[in-house]
Parts: structure tokens; sequence; C-alpha cells
């Protein structure tokens, strides 16, 4: 019976050593793979990515004027 207990005891030692360090390996190889989805978008050609900073003449930014006082209209 104190063989089984001992067995049993290794084991938990062995788990709890164990644990956070595959616990860490599968999150390194978690982000390994969105840093290569990451890299793999970043590689589309120039012409479908949208320039920073760019827009279209007719646009305008939606924050354009907001601090700017209000102007009343005259009667």
């Amino acid at each position: 019976m104190n063989t089984l207990w001992n067995a049993l005891t290794v084991l938990a030692v062995a788990a709890l050593l164990a644990g956070p360090a595959l616990h860490g390996l599968l999150a390194e190889h978690r982000t390994d793979r969105q840093l290569r989805a990451a890299r793999q978008q970043s590689r589309r050609p120039a012409q479908e990515r949208p320039r920073p900073g760019i827009r279209s003449p007719g646009s305008r930014s939606p924050w354009a004027g907001a601090l700017a006082p209000r102007r009343t209209e005259r009667t």
C-alpha cells in the first residue's frame, strides 16, 4: 500500500512541476500562430492595403469642427 501512495505522490509532484511548463508551451505556440498569421496578412499586395492618412477628396473626418464653437444664425 505504501508503494501505491509513493507512486501517486511522485506523479502528483511531477504534474505540479510539468503543468505550468506545458501551459507556457501551449501559450507560446498560440502566440507563434498569431504572429505567423499577421506576417502572412501583411504580405498582401500594396494596392489592396489602405494607405494611412489618405482620404478620398470628398471625405471629412467625423470629428472635424467638434471643438469649434457653433455658429448661430443672426436674425
